[in-house]
């Protein structure tokens, strides 16, 4: 008879998530842990976090847990900027996540778009194929507490008035 065995382990990044740096971990028994230092592709190539991303990770730490003021502001920016953006007519991917992608579906558009924008001095990025599926092209829109209703408004309204000018709404 088969004996099932589980194994918990956790990977995870501390680069978008925490403020755009680099490295990773990955969390889970001594034994596995160590057998993956040794075998695993990504890790034979990786290096060590700079002290500098390790300290900069640790004050996002320090500052999340101190207060869920950021916290609180990124989710309230995230969902005014989505909703304005629905409304408006755009398809959105994700449900509440800050970082929004706008889905346009098509590499030459996502790239016109994001061109206008910054033009418009929106800075967002379009993303297309090889870095997502061919045919899911999107404009990725990362909101911030450091955002103002204010600039998040002038954003929407940006992409409001391009969208219109290149058909997509």
């Amino acid at each position: 008879m088969l004996k099932q065995h589980f194994l918990s382990l956790q990977s995870s990044g501390i680069n978008a998530e925490y403020g755009g740096a680099c490295g990773g971990y990955t969390t889970g028994p001594k034994e596995v842990v160590e057998l993956l230092r040794q075998r695993s592709r990504p890790y034979l190539f990786s290096n060590t976090m700079p002290p500098a991303v390790v300290g900069a990770a640790l004050k996002v730490f320090e500052l999340l847990t101190a207060s869920s003021e950021l916290p609180e502001l990124v989710a309230r920016n995230t969902s005014h900027f989505r909703t304005r953006m629905t409304e408006a007519g755009f398809t959105l991917s994700g449900t509440e996540h800050p970082i929004v992608p706008v889905m346009l579906y098509d590499a030459a558009l996502a790239s016109s778009i994001a061109d206008e924008l910054l033009k418009k001095g929106i800075y967002v990025i379009g993303f297309s194929f090889p870095v997502v599926p061919k045919g899911l092209a999107r404009i990725r829109v990362q909101m911030s507490g450091a955002h103002t209703l204010e600039q998040i408004d002038r954003c929407v309204d940006a992409f409001i008035e391009v969208g219109r000018e290149k058909g997509v709404i």
